[in-house]
């Protein structure tokens, strides 16, 4: 192999690395959120630095496959949750 490939492959290594762990350590609760609108029920994880934006995320997400439209996905955000599990990572 020659010696710039080597030392491409290791740069592109390196960052890739650093790009993983900045993304991970950031990433201080993850959360799991159920919850029911208009009959169904889904339930999602969602991981961020702080334990609100986790516990939003994960709503926002389990909402994503019940609600249609702008609308419906709004109200569903604002509907409490059925259960809310969360823990620091």
């Amino acid at each position: 192999m020659k010696r710039s490939t080597l030392l491409t492959v290791t740069v592109i290594a390196a960052l890739a690395a650093f790009l993983l762990y900045s993304t991970l350590a950031s990433q201080k609760f993850e959360c799991t959120v159920a919850v029911t609108f208009k009959g169904q029920t889904n339930s999602a994880t969602a991981s961020a630095e702080r334990q609100q934006d986790a516990k939003r995320q994960a709503q926002n997400t389990a909402c994503g496959t019940i609600a249609s439209g702008m609308d419906e996905s709004i109200a569903c955000d604002n509907t409490p949750p059925d259960k809310t599990e969360c823990r620091k990572l």
